[in-house]
C-alpha cells in the first residue's frame, strides 16, 4: 500500500531521526499508537521516564521465575489442558508446563490454536497428521482441535499460548519479500514415519485410549477402544508447524534500532508474538542500541527470555518473564542503558519472546509465589544525579 508523504510536527530540541542522534543530555520516548505500527511522536526529555520515586497500586511492571514455578499440581494425568495459567485475556491464555513423563492419553484444545515453545528438554510429539521430535527452542503451532501427545526424552519446560476463538498466522513481510525473517522452506510438518507407524502397532495401541477435549475452558473426555492416532494418510493446507528460532534471520540495520514489531513471528487478530534473537548490535554512533523508552497505551506486553541475559534489563536470566501493561512507560534498565552509552556490546547472544496483546491481561493469581516484587524499583538507579551527567542540553 502506497502511504502519502507527512512531515512530522516539531517543537524545541529534538532529533532530526528517531532513535539516534539524541540532544545530548536528553532521554527519547515514544508515544506511539497500534504498538509500533501506528501515529508516533517522541518526546526529549530531562530525565529518564522511568526514573520515579516509587510506584503505588496495582496496575504495575511485575517480573517472574518461572524456574520458581510449581507445577507439580498440573493435573493427575500429566495434561497440558491442566497446566498452570501464568496470564490470560479474552483472546489468550498462556500456561506454563513441566514435565518428564510421558501422557498416556491425548489432549485437544476446541477453544482455539495452541502455539507450543519448547522452552528446554524435547522429545516425540505425536498427533493427528503423524509425529514429529521436538528440541529446545522449537515452536509448535497446533491448529484448533488437533489432538496430540507428547513424549519428553529429558525434563521439559514449555510455554503453551492459546489463541482463543481465533488463528495464528504468518506476518505480511510486505516489501522485505515472502523469504524474509525465515524462509517458508524451514517450517516442518508432522511425517507418518518408521515413529508414528510404530505408535499404532505396538501394545499399547490396543488398549483404551483417552482424548480430553477442552471447549469453553471445561474438559470433557471421550474415551476409544483403540488408539485414535491410526492415520495412514493425509493432504490440504491445514496442518501443525515446527519452527526453531535457529532458523529466524532477523531484520538488522547498523544505523537504527528496529522495533519489536519487525520481530513479528506470528499473529492473530489481537495478539503479536515476536522473537529476539542472536544479532550484531547498531554500529553507528549516534544510534541508540538498547529498545527506546516508549509509552505503550495500546498494548500490554510481555517478555519471556529463553537464554542469555537480556541486553535492556538487569540480572535478568532464562526463565525469567516480565509485564508491563499499557498506558505506562517503560525501557531500558540504568546499567544496561549507561553501558549501551559508554561501553556498547557488538553482539547480542539473546533469545527472548515478546507477546503484545491489544486487550487488558490479567496475570494469574498463583503467580505471587514467583513474583519478582522489587521490579517495579527497578529502574531507580535513574535518579542517581551522576547518570544525567552523560551529557547536557544545548539550544
Amino acid at each position: 500500500m502506497n502511504k502519502p508523504i507527512t512531515i512530522p510536527m516539531r517543537a524545541g530540541i529534538a532529533s532530526r531521526q528517531a532513535h539516534a542522534d539524541l540532544p545530548p543530555g536528553t532521554y527519547e520516548r515514544e508515544i506511539g499508537r497500534e504498538g509500533f505500527s501506528g501515529q508516533a511522536t517522541h518526546m526529549y526529555h530531562l530525565h529518564a521516564p522511568t526514573a520515579w520515586l516509587r510506584w503505588d497500586g496495582p496496575h504495575r511492571p511485575r517480573a517472574y521465575d518461572l524456574n520458581r514455578m510449581d507445577t507439580a499440581a498440573s493435573g493427575l494425568m500429566n495434561c497440558p489442558l491442566d497446566a498452570p495459567l501464568v496470564a490470560s485475556n479474552q483472546h489468550m491464555r498462556l500456561r506454563c508446563w513441566k514435565t518428564e513423563e510421558p501422557m498416556s492419553h491425548l489432549a485437544r484444545n476446541a477453544d482455539g490454536d495452541e502455539l507450543i515453545f519448547l522452552h528446554a528438554g524435547g522429545g516425540h510429539l505425536y498427533c493427528d497428521y503423524g509425529h514429529l521430535l521436538l528440541r529446545d527452542g522449537d515452536y509448535l503451532l497446533l491448529p484448533r482441535g488437533t489432538a496430540w501427545r507428547f513424549e519428553p526424552t529429558s525434563s521439559s519446560f514449555l510455554l503453551l499460548i492459546e489463541a482463543t476463538g481465533d488463528s495464528f498466522q504468518l506476518p505480511d513481510r510486505g516489501m522485505l519479500g515472502e523469504h524474509a525473517l525465515f524462509d517458508p522452506a524451514v517450517l516442518d510438518v508432522p511425517q507418518l514415519d518408521a515413529e508414528f507407524i510404530g505408535q499404532q502397532n505396538n501394545a499399547a495401541s490396543s488398549r483404551e485410549w483417552a482424548v480430553r477435549i477442552q471447549a469453553r475452558h471445561r474438559v470433557s473426555t471421550l474415551v476409544y477402544p483403540h488408539n485414535p492416532l491410526d492415520a495412514v494418510g493425509w493432504k490440504g493446507t491445514l496442518a501443525p508447524v515446527r519452527l526453531n528460532w535457529r532458523d529466524i534471520r532477523p531484520v538488522l540495520s547498523a544505523r537504527y534500532h528496529v522495533p519489536p514489531s519487525a520481530h513479528t513471528t506470528f499473529l492473530t487478530q489481537r495478539m503479536a508474538i515476536c522473537t529476539f534473537c542472536p544479532r550484531p548490535a547498531e554500529t553507528d554512533p549516534g544510534a541508540l542500541k538498547v529498545p527506546f523508552f516508549h509509552s505503550n497505551d495500546d498494548y500490554d506486553e510481555l517478555l519471556f527470555l529463553h537464554s542469555g541475559q537480556f541486553f535492556s534489563r538487569d540480572g535478568m536470566g532464562p526463565g525469567m518473564f516480565t509485564f508491563h501493561p499499557a498506558g505506562f512507560p517503560h525501557g531500558p534498565h540504568p546499567t544496561a542503558y549507561r553501558t549501551s552509552l559508554t561501553n556498547p556490546r557488538t553482539e547480542f547472544h539473546e533469545v527472548a519472546i515478546n507477546i503484545d496483546l491489544r486487550d487488558p491481561l490479567d496475570i494469574a493469581p498463583g503467580m505471587s509465589s514467583c513474583e519478582r516484587t522489587s521490579h517495579a524499583d527497578s529502574w531507580n538507579g535513574y535518579l542517581d544525579r551522576a547518570d544525567h551527567q552523560l551529557g547536557q542540553v544545548v539550544a
